[in-house]
């Protein structure tokens, strides 16, 4: 009976300790996906006419065959504690948007398979910024909420404080981002090999 008392009062302590712990933010991200047109019969008419439309790289220079956008905002929760300011919840408001190409019209078989492969790479290519941007909030998340500023009872300064692990997390985010796209847009990297047995 008393080892029943000790297993009873050991499950409890852990369920208390649980119920202390903060509950993860769930970062849930709106995905949306935009198209544009392009034109031709031929892998290499298609992958011309993704040179001539395809969206603005990021940059400012050429057009990429897709991107990769997003739109973050946050509703936080400020709540006094003495003097003290602490950042007591957060919610994460994100939307990804993907622009991919989209033929404007029917295509011969054999293109149509390639082009079929072509835009399945392409399309795990950006999930992968995706992923990248969904990370950068959960970071943004774990990194402020309970952040503590202290001598700010009236909830001012700590909106400037928490901008910094807001611009490590963005840091961070545009590195891996950067070193992913170099990777993969090297020659005879994955991009260069889909471009090639689509326009073979």
């Amino acid at each position: 009976m008393a080892d029943l008392r000790n297993s009873i009062r050991t499950a409890l302590l852990g369920t208390l300790c649980l119920a202390a712990l903060p509950a993860q933010a769930e970062i849930r991200p709106n995905f949306v996906e935009k198209t544009y047109a392009v034109t031709g019969t031929t892998g290499a008419a298609l992958y011309r006419s993704i040179g001539e439309r395809g969206p603005a790289g990021k940059s400012g220079a050429g057009r990429a065959v897709a991107r990769t956008d997003f739109d973050l905002k946050w509703g936080r929760d400020y709540v006094r504690d003495g003097d003290a300011c602490v950042l007591k919840a957060a919610r994460s408001f994100l939307t990804i948007t993907y622009t991919l190409p989209e033929p404007a019209g029917p295509l011969p078989p054999d293109v149509a398979r390639r082009w079929a492969a072509f835009i399945a790479g392409i399309r795990a290519h950006e999930a992968v910024h995706g992923r990248y941007v969904a990370e950068m909030a959960r970071e943004i998340y774990d990194t402020t909420v309970g952040f503590r500023q202290e001598n700010d009872p009236g909830c001012t300064a700590i909106r400037d404080a928490i901008q910094a692990p807001l611009k490590q997390a963005y840091a961070r985010y545009r590195a891996k981002n950067r070193a992913f796209e170099q990777s993969e847009m090297a020659r005879n990297g994955p991009i260069h090999r889909l471009i090639l047995e689509l326009v073979q």
